[in-house]
């Protein structure tokens, strides 16, 4: 069986296509092959700067003939059905056999297609690859039509056998097919043959071309390593930066420069990251300071003089990148230095944060009235929270933060410190923006908490108050990941509140600022009321009707109308950390039902509550006794609504012992007022742990009284005390987790 060899040379691909770029060569040809009738032992894809290559093993050297039989319509159909028929099997119509059938004669196409040889099937499924990769972007060169990343100069195809190599008759726009290729663009530019697989990686290495980008990125970090150590230095790791960079070279040369004496005192983040987003250059750290010291770049030549010429030239536009970095640093230093950073934050009063929710500056005017009211419920002095919240997204008028946004909030820590502010507003500066993915870490500082959930609650709320929530996939505003920054923060810190007051807070304000040129001066007096009364009552409802109630009908219709519309609005709000919470659990083993059975009780809008509630509730059903108690309910709830729907009653009082007959009934008697006696207590003090082995005691009587007891007896007393008890047992549960809602 053949192998197959297939490399496309071309000008420079750009380093973030690459790895993709081989996957779908590979996906692409592996998937065309084998739907041509070949089969393969196994594929890798390859790529470097200028070329994408696919090694296939133990291809199949032919197709295999193909006999397919396909039932057509009636001999004496209407000729357009035969036609039909006809041009969808590519036969005439002599060419169909008639047999006989139950209802008649029917047409039969018998079709024969004959074996074809692997390198007939691969010019053709390479030929449709080609012009139909998926680039993210192409571009056309010269007359042709052929689209590529870069312009496309070779392409080598051969088939490989202990017999010898033969090549794939192939052309594509005048680009014939070959076994010809070319290794480093300067230092070995000749073009050469191969013969397969081995043959080809073996050259292009002695040609000064690395083939496997991980080789190439571990050739780098090796050799980068390894002179920092000799420095006694260390390399910042920087995998993606790694990736990067060994997508730019064919024949990677490490290098190591020497930063100068005048930038050593710059923040180590503002060096590496100009280091590395102008230069892709590597950041070398002196491990007791701290300090960026040295750089590591990649050359993608050898030179003569060791890369002395090229260390010499980097070192020009490094030095005039970091004298860029230097001026901004001193300049927004000078800024802090005369009026702070209540001085730098000024100008957010005209930058837009959405058209329909104000500036930053109207953004942060609603964060730190939050963050003030959160700070007590996180151990947070209620003046450091506000304090911090007003300069928190100063550093955005930076010219650093200007110049590299991915340094927005640390500069802010960096300028705060500066400032003299205390460790805890510079350090939430920093982390109010976290965590940005589900791998980010959780703030724990309580002011840095504080900030970092009024700035997400108000980010949700002011998108939720103008109605342009995600739909489906589209989440222009990041709005899912603000709400599951919400959770892992309220999760990982063990935060006990209320997130519904929170949220209306935050919605009352939204609808304030968004009615107040339609709202008269009264209805601004009175909105403003109940937004203090939040704080008292902890719900809107409460809080709207005693200011309301209070000013005995002095309210407009804007009043009115955010009375009506603020509900619904934060319910939905909290469905939709609902829905997060079950994404984020759903991860850690807890089911979406056992979420559901646990929202319906009270308290849903305390999060770390409700995870205890249903993580404790999803361990029990784990169980036997879980499994077994939740038939043994499912059973009870069943006939007692059968019961009730028939009856026209409800059955949930007066369930008495004194009529119990059997000794199993007795018996779940006294563990069901066992049951209630304890639970209740549990329930309480949150110990679900207890609450859940109370349940477990009730499992073995719930499956005696069902396997002894007949309960729609003949005797009408005796149906209707059983029925109260199944009530019981119903009443029981449901003080637990709604156990309806769970499925199974």
């Amino acid at each position: 069986m053949p192998d197959l060899l297939i490399e496309l040379f071309s000008e420079e691909i750009p380093a973030r296509m690459q790895a993709r770029a081989a996957a779908d060569l590979k996906r692409l040809v592996t998937d065309g092959l084998v739907e041509a009738g070949l089969t393969y032992a196994a594929a890798a894809g390859f790529s470097t700067p200028r070329r994408l290559a696919l090694s296939i093993e133990g291809l199949s050297g032919a197709s295999q003939p193909v006999r397919e039989e396909r039932r057509g319509p009636k001999a004496d159909a209407p000729d357009k059905a035969i036609e039909g028929f006809l041009r969808s099997t590519g036969l005439t119509r002599d060419q169909l056999e008639t047999r006989a059938d139950k209802k008649g004669e029917v047409l039969f196409a018998v079709i024969e297609r004959p074996g074809r040889p692997a390198a007939e099937i691969v010019a053709e499924v390479l030929a449709r690859t080609i012009r139909e990769f998926p680039w993210p972007k192409s571009m056309r060169w010269g007359a042709g039509s052929l689209r590529w990343v870069r312009p496309l100069h070779s392409i080598l195809c051969i088939l490989s056998d202990e017999g010898g190599a033969e090549t794939v008759p192939l052309e594509i726009d005048g680009i014939v097919a070959g076994d010809v290729t070319r290794g480093h663009r300067f230092m070995a530019p000749e073009p050469f043959s191969v013969v397969d697989f081995d043959d080809y990686e073996a050259k292009l290495k002695s040609a000064f071309v690395i083939l496997r980008p991980d080789e190439r990125a571990d050739h780098i970090w090796h050799d980068a390593t390894n002179q920092a150590f000799a420095a006694g230095l260390e390399v910042v790791e920087d995998p993606g930066l790694l990736t990067e960079v060994a997508g730019l070279v064919e024949w990677p040369v490490v290098l190591s420069g020497a930063i100068g004496q005048d930038f050593l005192d710059l923040p180590p983040e503002v060096l590496r990251t100009s280091m590395k987003e102008h230069q892709k250059f590597f950041s070398v750290r002196n491990p007791k300071t701290g300090r960026i010291e040295r750089f590591v770049t990649v050359a993608n030549i050898e030179t003569r003089d060791q890369g002395a010429t090229i260390l010499a030239g980097n070192g020009k536009v490094l030095a005039a990148r970091l004298s860029d970095a230097k001026f901004f640093w001193e300049n927004d230093l000078r800024i802090v230095a005369e009026g702070g950073l209540a001085a730098m934050a000024a100008g957010l009063a005209n930058v837009t944060f959405h058209n329909k929710l104000g500036s930053q500056a109207d953004r942060i005017t609603r964060i730190t009235a939050l963050a003030g009211d959160i700070a007590p419920l996180v151990g947070a002095d209620a003046g450091e929270a506000r304090k911090a919240a007003e300069i928190c997204k100063a550093d955005l008028q930076s010219e650093m933060v200007g110049e590299f946004p991915d340094l927005q909030g640390l500069m802010g820590r960096y300028y705060a410190k500066a400032e003299g502010l205390d460790d805890a507003i510079a350090e939430a500066c920093e982390a109010h923006y976290r965590p940005l993915g589900p791998t980010d870490t959780v703030p724990d500082a309580p002011v840095s908490i504080a900030v970092a959930l009024a700035d997400k609650i108000d980010t949700l709320a002011g998108f939720w108050a103008i109605d342009e929530k995600p739909t489906g996939s589209k989440d222009p505003f990041a709005l899912r990941r603000a709400a599951l920054g919400i959770i892992r923060l309220i999760l990982t810190n063990d935060l006990r509140l209320s997130l519904d007051r929170f949220i209306d807070a935050q919605l009352l304000r939204h609808k304030i600022e968004l009615n107040r040129e339609e709202a008269n001066d009264d209805d601004i007096d009175t909105l403003e009321e109940i937004l203090a009364e939040i704080g008292k009552y902890g719900v809107f409802g409460s809080a709207f009707r005693a200011v309301v109630d209070a000013r005995k009908g002095k309210n407009g219709k804007v009043v009115d109308d955010i009375g009506k519309r603020v509900p619904d609005v934060s319910d939905d709000l909290l469905s939709f950390f609902h829905d997060r919470l079950k994404v984020h659990l759903r991860d850690h083993g807890v089911r979406h039902d056992v979420i559901d059975a646990c929202l319906a009780m009270p308290g849903s809008d305390d999060l770390t509550l409700l995870v205890k509630r249903a993580t404790a509730l999803s361990e029990f059903l784990g169980t036997e006794d879980g499994e077994n108690l939740l038939q043994g309910f499912k059973r009870a709830n069943n006939i007692l609504t059968q019961a009730e729907e028939a009856d026209g009653v409800e059955y949930s009082f007066g369930a008495d012992v004194k009529f119990a007959e059997e000794a199993e009934e007795k018996a779940l008697f006294a563990a069901l007022a066992r049951a209630s006696e304890q639970l209740a207590p549990a329930m309480e003090a949150e110990d679900f742990g207890k609450a859940m082995s109370v349940m477990a005691d009730l499992r073995a009587p719930i499956d005696a009284f069902f396997e002894a007891v007949q309960v729609n007896a003949e005797n009408s007393v005796l149906r209707r005390n059983r029925l109260n008890m199944l009530s019981q047992i119903r009443g029981i549960c449901a003080g637990v987790a709604d156990l309806t809602r769970i499925e199974g």
